[in-house]
């Protein structure tokens, strides 16, 4: 990811940093690589909130499933708080009432 050094510098320094649509497309190796990057420099010492449509299990995988998968997801889960929002897909609630 070309020009990553200001954006890690950037937005490690959020003292709140929000990742909506978490893990929605596929990660290149230089993006799991930022991305390992960012969340080892904001481990345990400022906050992330991964938004996602994906159930924790899925997370390693969509990840890329190596190395850089499983650096991330230690240095998320070990200090993480899970708020499950249940099974309803509100898109596909909306997209079934609009049809009838």
């Amino acid at each position: 990811m070309a020009g990553g050094g200001w954006r890690l510098q950037k937005f490690s320094g959020y003292r709140l940093l929000i990742l909506d649509e978490w893990l929605l497309n596929d990660m290149t190796e230089s993006e799991q690589h930022f991305i390992f990057e960012l969340i080892e420099r904001r481990y345990d010492c400022t906050s992330t909130i991964f938004c996602t449509q994906y159930k924790r299990e899925d997370w390693h995988s969509r990840l890329g499933g190596g190395i850089h998968a499983d650096a991330i997801m230690d240095r998320i889960v070990h200090t993480a708080a899970w708020v499950y929002s249940g099974d309803i897909n509100i898109r596909e609630l909306q997209a079934k009432e609009a049809e009838s």
